[in-house]
């Protein structure tokens, strides 16, 4: 059960009646990548009015239904095979945005999978031509140190692509790879031969101020770390909330089925020289002299500790990303991701992923 969704009554594909959580917002997929190899299966779902959602800790099988869902956020590496389907959100009524994670580890092998840097940043100037410039967001996640890539050699990645997104983007959101918290992640690394390296607090903060200098310089992009302790808000760098009821009211403010879940006032302030309105403490600006003020939290506790995310319902499933990243903590070897990858594509209108 999701904190803060309702609950329904779907008929399930055997015809049996069956209790399912009903999500505003969902979230597709912190677990997997649903853009680049499970769109077809998304949309087919989405269009039918459920899926099913396997528990990664326990098994237990549970249904998800979208009758009441007014906001999608998409996570990907890959989101190309997304932009068909655009259009039937709006159909629908269903926002989004894209978490889009566009790294540069070309040469050092650590994503194989994903498309060549140049067609990844031309998909991502598609989808902001679709979408709009604060509908895409650009991660950098996460930043990977190895005995022959530091932070002055990540900077230099940074820039390469900053400079091809200049205009396209507004945010850079970033992480430090925790590799020996994720025993799965060592594994895969070290038997790859690959010689990772953990952070010091010291090159965090390095690395941040580098990050900083450069945005203050040539980027001029807002800046946030994803679920990390440190705090560097001295370099202008703020937690993020990647699943974020700021970015939901600002694109989709006119929806007040969504507000009203979000616990937000929308309102416009007219400024004049002598009446001394003002933008209340802590107001969305959301553009055109209107605002949106939050009444109630909405904070999602079930994430990690420094996960700043709000309430949403996860539909992916661990162990089905083919991407094959090096240092991924979804998948527990390439062996299980490809297998339920074949499992899928022989029956891709299942229920469930896999």
């Amino acid at each position: 059960m999701t904190k803060g969704a309702d609950r329904t009554t779907i008929v399930n594909e055997a015809g049996v009646r069956a209790e399912a959580v009903a999500p505003v917002i969902v979230s597709a997929s912190r677990s997997t990548d649903i853009p680049a190899f499970y769109a077809d299966w998304f949309f087919d779902r989405l269009e039918k009015g459920y899926s099913a959602w396997i528990n990664p800790f326990c098994g237990t099988r549970s249904y998800v239904s979208y009758d009441k869902t007014r906001f999608i956020v998409f996570w990907s590496k890959n989101p190309l095979p997304l932009i068909p389907y655009l259009c039937r959100l709006k159909d629908k009524g269903i926002g989004c945005y894209i978490q889009y994670t566009l790294n540069d580890y070309e040469a050092e092998g650590l994503e194989r999978g994903v498309p060549a840097l140049g067609s990844r940043i031309d998909t991502f100037k598609r989808l902001v031509d679709v979408l709009g410039k604060g509908a895409v967001v650009w991660r950098f996640d996460p930043l990977v140190l190895t005995d022959s890539m530091g932070p002055y050699q990540l900077m230099e990645k940074l820039n390469g692509i900053a400079r091809r997104l200049e205009g396209y983007t507004e945010k850079l959101v970033f992480s430090y790879a925790d590799i020996t918290q994720y025993r799965k992640v060592r594994y895969n690394l070290e038997r790859n031969d690959i010689k990772y390296r953990e952070w010091t607090e010291a090159e965090m903060l390095e690395m941040a101020q580098l990050i900083a200098v450069a945005n203050s310089s040539d980027w001029k992009l807002n800046l946030a770390t994803c679920g990390e302790r440190i705090n560097l808000e001295k370099f202008g760098i703020e937690h993020n909330q990647c699943v974020d009821d700021a970015l939901i009211a600002r694109l989709c403010y006119d929806d007040k089925i969504l507000m009203d879940y979000l616990g937000m006032n929308v309102c416009r302030v007219e400024h004049t020289l002598f009446d001394g309105n003002a933008i209340p403490v802590g107001a969305i600006d959301i553009g055109n002299g209107m605002y949106a003020l939050r009444t109630q939290n909405n904070h999602d506790k079930g994430q990690r500790e420094f996960c700043g995310c709000v309430r949403s319902k996860d539909i992916g499933a661990y162990n089905t990303c083919p991407h094959l990243c090096e240092y991924c903590y979804a998948n527990s070897s390439p062996k299980s991701a490809l297998a339920n990858w074949s499992r899928y594509k022989a029956n891709p209108g299942s229920e469930s992923i896999i």
